[in-house]
């Protein structure tokens, strides 16, 4: 087994071209215009939420994604806390997501008040499984004055939320048209997913909206970051208007016409994205030859290296192996990381941590076999030259 854990870890070093020191599980790289962009900016003295750099940021993620409106915010969290807002989520609702998923998902959720209901992670695409949200729709929920409502608690099931976990697409057309059925709105999780699509379309934009991050570990980032979109155009102005504190335009009159949000992203950030986005492109392409490559060393070690669904391009955020069980897992977690490779397991399912132990729950089989053996592997962008 231990011969298995070496053979990894030299590939690794070798593909980074780094034999010693720590080699991490996602960092950033700036080889572009970042620093050109950001002294602009400073020198514009337009450093906070107002500047050249937030409109050219959510223009060039509109031509990116093909959204119709896209309104950058602080970060991934305040993109889909507002979203979820915007959706009419109430205190007291239920919120379908995943059980696998990164903490954000579920605070979003709770930041409003209202509750995760967990449907499993399907094997393959680590994301929501259409057919467990299904089964559990058809058996669990009903529809009255045009709203879903969950049969045993009586609460309305106000929003279903997949993620696309590690970038890769969840299966969109059946999601989309459950919740359709169901009367449900569809908020994409799509924090990791910049650059990923379902069937030629962008992640992010079939449901009424989606929220992306861009984060420090991001495929790309301005430190921190997220982005709204949405094809439409009156919750497009209500998530700018209400991201920015409520205020009614004026020339110097300060008049908020109701509760608002501080979630604009400064146009400092701004400037580090629009220079990460013109190299977007050309760090997926980095990204997917490690996949391959990736690909072909587990294939020879007999080991299942997580590839992009069928139907998907997938921007292979980080890229994940499943083991044999936890056993394995926590092997090969302490061995590499003892040896300063960064190598990560899945998150601790929602389900089991304490403020959500007590939420609704289909059957999860899935994502229980997920947290025992997957492990996501070093995947940072490496551009030669």
């Amino acid at each position: 087994m231990f011969d298995k854990f070496q053979t990894i870890l030299e590939f690794i070093r070798t593909y980074y071209n780094k034999p010693e020191g720590l080699i991490s599980l996602h960092e950033p790289h700036f080889g572009g215009n970042e620093r050109k962009y950001v002294l602009d900016s400073i020198d514009s003295t337009f450093v906070s939420s107002v500047g050249a750099y937030v409109d050219r940021f959510e223009s060039m993620i509109c031509d990116y994604t093909g959204a119709s409106f896209a309104i950058a915010t602080v970060n991934g969290t305040a993109a889909l806390h507002m979203s979820l807002l915007l959706a009419g989520v109430k205190r007291d609702d239920l919120v379908i997501t995943q059980p696998l998923t990164f903490i954000a998902t579920c605070n979003a959720i709770s930041y409003i008040g209202a509750e995760p209901l967990f449907i499993d992670n399907d094997k393959h695409t680590m994301g929501m499984s259409a057919g467990k949200l299904k089964e559990f729709l058809e058996l669990n929920a009903t529809i009255k004055d045009n709203a879903c409502f969950h049969r045993a608690s009586g609460k309305r099931i106000s929003a279903c939320v997949p993620m696309h976990t590690f970038g890769h697409p969840v299966d969109l057309d059946e999601i989309v048209a459950l919740c359709q059925s169901f009367s449900i709105p569809l908020i994409e999780d799509a924090a990791e997913s910049i650059g990923s699509k379902y069937k030629g379309k962008h992640t992010g934009t079939f449901g009424l909206m989606g929220a992306f991050s861009f984060n420090g570990n991001k495929t790309i980032t301005c430190g921190g970051g997220g982005m709204i979109v949405t094809n439409d155009e009156r919750l497009g102005k209500l998530a700018k208007h209400l991201t920015t504190q409520a205020k009614v335009p004026h020339a110097w009159e300060f008049v908020h016409d109701q509760i608002g949000y501080n979630y604009r992203l400064p146009n400092l950030n701004a400037a580090m994205a629009c220079a990460q986005m013109e190299v977007l492109d050309d760090y997926i392409i980095s990204k997917r030859d490690l996949a391959g490559q990736y690909k072909s060393l587990f294939s020879e070690l007999e080991m299942t290296f997580m590839t992009e669904p069928v139907n998907t391009f997938s921007n292979y955020w980080l890229n994940a192996v499943l083991v044999a069980d936890r056993s394995e897992r926590d092997a090969f977690l302490q061995y590499s990381n003892d040896r300063k490779v960064s190598v990560r397991p899945a998150w601790t399912l929602m389900n089991k941590l304490t403020m959500f132990k007590n939420c609704v729950s289909g059957d999860l089989s899935n994502a229980i076999e997920l947290e025992d053996r997957l492990i996501s592997l070093p995947s940072s962008v490496k551009i030669d030259g």
